[in-house]
């Protein structure tokens, strides 16, 4: 069945980065900082925008962390977003500082006249607004309307917001619902999506520590990709943000919504496999992890599946305790004894990327 095509979606730029209207899907952290020590946050973005993050959003508890943006945004190699609550004069005070976008909760900053002194001073500075909408913060009165934190309550409350700005002319908005429970996080995404235009930024909220939190956000994230939601997104962990970065790309890699990068097709085990395959995949991870080319590696150990999934990649290798064979482009090219074979398939990779004229960093 073919896939849906994505969600068409009027654009805004942060920056030099542009979510939605076709855009590539950006991939967002926060950062886990004190925000009022801009050298150390600084620091921390410059790290996770190494480890390919895109959009980096920013705590702003207090009016001190508020100023230390102005010395953290004009410096920052990706954009800056303030996140906002409670106190809208915060917002104010990261705009004059220079941030490229603000995210404002309307589960907390409740008063109009407020909102739209907001939206006037981001309009001014053309910074970009992201309604975000959680289920651990929904406005109490949202909640007693529709008897509970649902899903069309979540959706009510970010639209509202957005009938909000939109009375001021304000159209540069990005909308998120977020909860921990996936059937109401996508079921109001779903909802949000189907009554305005604006794009989508994807998360399950409070997901916990990497080893739980990273398969409740693909399952979620991942659904909604498939179905051609989202614009951005945001895997949030209990753990190192640049954990949250790499599990972000890996599931815009799993729905081939980025190319970029080796992609490792390697088999579970079983008792047939009679090579040391576990340690033979992460040395061919290893030493592929700086490549920027698209291509897929096959690391596979027995002979009743492997040599289809070798021939079916890029390059792959499939062995057996006397040796193995190592496949280029859907053709065996050598056969070689087991401990060769990361060798042998790594030297034919970087022959064609050196035909090609894309080696980087192999090694």
């Amino acid at each position: 069945m073919p896939r849906p095509p994505r969600r068409d979606t009027r654009p805004v730029r942060l920056r030099q980065v542009q979510v939605g209207g076709g855009a590539p899907l950006t991939v967002q952290s926060m950062t886990k900082t004190d925000t009022r020590d801009a050298a150390a946050t600084l620091a921390e973005i410059g790290r996770l925008a190494t480890a390919g993050c895109e959009i980096i959003r920013l705590a702003v508890p207090d009016e001190e962390a508020a100023r230390a943006l102005a010395a953290i945004a004009p410096h920052s190699p990706i954009p800056v977003i303030a996140d906002i609550h409670f106190d809208h004069r915060l917002a104010l005070t990261a705009l004059a500082g220079g941030v490229d976008g603000l995210r404002l909760n309307p589960g907390n900053i409740r008063d109009a006249a407020k909102v739209r002194e907001v939206v006037r001073a981001a309009a001014g500075r053309r910074v970009p607004i992201r309604i975000g909408v959680n289920a651990g913060s929904l406005d109490p009165a949202m909640a007693a309307k529709h008897g509970g934190v649902t899903a069309e309550a979540l959706a009510e409350s970010a639209l509202a917001e957005v009938a909000l700005l939109e009375r001021e002319g304000f159209q540069d908005i990005k909308i998120a619902v977020k909860a921990f429970d996936l059937d109401l996080m996508m079921e109001a995404t779903r909802l949000v999506a189907a009554r305005c235009p604006y794009p989508l930024h994807l998360g399950v909220t409070e997901a916990g520590l990497p080893e739980e939190g990273i398969v409740r956000s693909a399952i979620g994230i991942g659904a909604l990709l498939l179905a051609g939601l989202g614009d951005t997104l945001r895997v949030s962990l209990t753990g190192d943000a640049a954990e949250e970065v790499a599990a972000g790309i890996r599931i815009l890699r799993s729905v081939d919504l980025r190319r970029g990068g080796p992609i490792i097709v390697s088999c579970p085990t079983c008792g047939r496999c009679q090579i040391p395959l576990q340690e033979m995949a992460r040395e061919v991870a290893r030493r592929t992890r700086d490549l920027t080319a698209p291509l897929q590696i096959a690391v596979m150990g027995c002979a009743v599946n492997g040599p289809g999934e070798a021939r079916q990649a890029d390059f792959g290798i499939a062995g057996g305790r006397e040796g193995g064979l190592v496949f280029r482009k859907g053709k065996v090219v050598r056969t070689l004894p087991a401990r060769d074979l990361v060798d042998g398939l790594l030297d034919e990779i970087k022959g064609f990327l050196d035909d090609e004229g894309k080696t980087d960093g192999q090694g």
